[in-house]
């Protein structure tokens, strides 16, 4: 390739192939985005150097250091204190075949598997995290939390799904 850079800079391409124009154009482009030789060995001895010489990534810790600036370890939580969640509250379920659902009016009455008085299930992005019972608040509904699920109960729901 050395030939190739000497014949080019010795004239406009004169007697060259178009190969060895493409070659020359990238080998002068290399040498002068390295910085170093004419003839860009220097790149193709470091394509063929060993993995070992490229240095380890480096990560920004952007962990607390301490001292008196340093964030309290409940400080973490607040970053996603404000992100809505779709809570629910579950009065029952029941599975019914579509000619029923398609005979419903107004008026009709859809039984549930639920039994009165057993307590509503609260769901938060779907997944089960408590369980209570109906109240009434200033003419509102809403439900008092009577039993919360443990994270551990949480994760072996999740691996059952």
């Amino acid at each position: 390739m050395a030939a190739d850079a000497t014949a080019d800079a010795g004239g406009p391409n004169e007697g060259m192939s178009e190969e060895d124009k493409m070659a020359a154009e990238w080998a002068s482009a290399l040498s002068e985005s390295k910085g170093s030789g004419a003839d860009g060995n220097a790149v193709a001895s470091e394509l063929a150097a060993p993995a070992e010489s490229v240095a380890p990534a480096a990560f920004t810790n952007f962990a607390p250091t301490g001292g008196a600036g340093a964030a309290a370890p409940g400080n973490d939580l607040n970053m996603i204190l404000d992100i809505p969640v779709q809570l629910t509250v579950e009065l029952g379920r029941t599975r019914v075949p579509i000619k029923h659902i398609l005979q419903l009016a107004q008026g009709s009455v859809v039984e549930l598997e639920t039994l009165a008085g057993e307590p509503m299930d609260v769901l938060v992005n779907g997944f089960l995290i408590a369980q209570g019972e109906v109240v009434v608040v200033n003419e509102k509904f809403g439900i008092r939390l009577t039993d919360i699920v443990t994270p551990s109960e949480r994760m072996r729901r999740l691996s059952r799904t």
